[in-house]
């Protein structure tokens, strides 16, 4: 019945939102931090527009994300993970972009049951490429994503993981609407299916079914702060994962970045 329910709520929200993305707006959103009740997520990037037409651009990010447990509400009570990106993004036509990018990140592990001590710290390193079809219609744009990711897991030592490495697809979905061309305010509305399969470190070194993961649901408020700059996103994502019991109704994140943008500059 669980799994029934996410699967209606997922296909409603795909079909009611139809999704854009693109270079100029795209918030940095929140990885998964594992099972909680609340979560928070904050990071600051520098994206530098690498031609004149702002068709090529690259970005470097740090975020930090915490958690509470699965029981309490305090989104800020454990630290959750660290990650380092940096993506490269190409529009090559008007409607179509590819990007890629190479990712260093540190998850904090903790015990299933209460008191939910901590476990240690898990290493990843994960390299993605992703493809989005664009769509502007006035004031809305509408962009469909899809990204594979390769992610390779180490203790803390970079000893062997439990789990070896990951193959991750993601579909995401994401419409904005532009509010007001005053400090380019919009709003946008997302959802974003995750399937995945894993190799483990066994003995039998056995591979999991390839199979459905989580579905993120999310809504972001982007504005651009005046006289600078700086833009911002402020935004709530609901992260549905499956077979997490204790939290049927997702986890709860409240998320937000900081991009400085940086102009291109002719070589002299």
């Amino acid at each position: 019945m669980y799994l029934k329910s996410i699967s209606r709520k997922v296909g409603l929200v795909f079909m009611v939102l139809i999704g854009t993305w693109n270079i100029t707006n795209a918030q940095i959103s929140p990885p998964g931090l594992g099972k909680a009740k609340t979560a928070f997520w904050a990071a600051f990037g520098v994206r530098k527009k690498l031609d004149s037409l702002g068709t090529k651009q690259h970005m470097t990010y740090i975020g930090l994300g915490r958690k509470s447990t699965p029981e309490a509400n305090n989104p800020f009570s454990n630290q959750a993970i660290l990650v380092l990106n940096h993506e490269y993004y190409h529009r090559f036509t008007k409607h179509q972009q590819y990007s890629y990018a190479l990712s260093y990140r540190r998850q904090n592990a903790y015990a299933s049951s209460a008191p939910y001590d901590g476990e240690g710290v898990e290493q990843e390193f994960r390299a993605y490429g992703r493809y989005a079809y664009i769509i502007p219609a006035g004031r809305w744009k509408w962009t469909n994503t899809v990204r594979q990711e390769f992610r390779k897991f180490f203790t803390s030592d970079f000893g062997k993981a439990e789990e070896n490495f990951q193959l991750r697809t993601r579909i995401k979905s994401q419409l904005v609407y532009t509010l007001s061309s005053k400090n380019k305010q919009s709003l946008a509305l997302s959802a974003e299916g995750l399937l995945a399969t894993s190799a483990m470190n066994e003995a039998e070194k056995q591979w999991t079914p390839y199979a459905y993961k989580e579905t993120r649901l999310g809504i972001y408020y982007q504005f651009k702060i005046p006289r600078s700059d700086l833009s911002m996103d402020v935004g709530y994502v609901n992260n549905l994962i499956r077979g997490n019991h204790q939290a049927k109704a997702g986890i709860h994140y409240l998320a937000m970045d900081l991009v400085w943008d940086l102009p291109f500059h002719d070589k002299p």
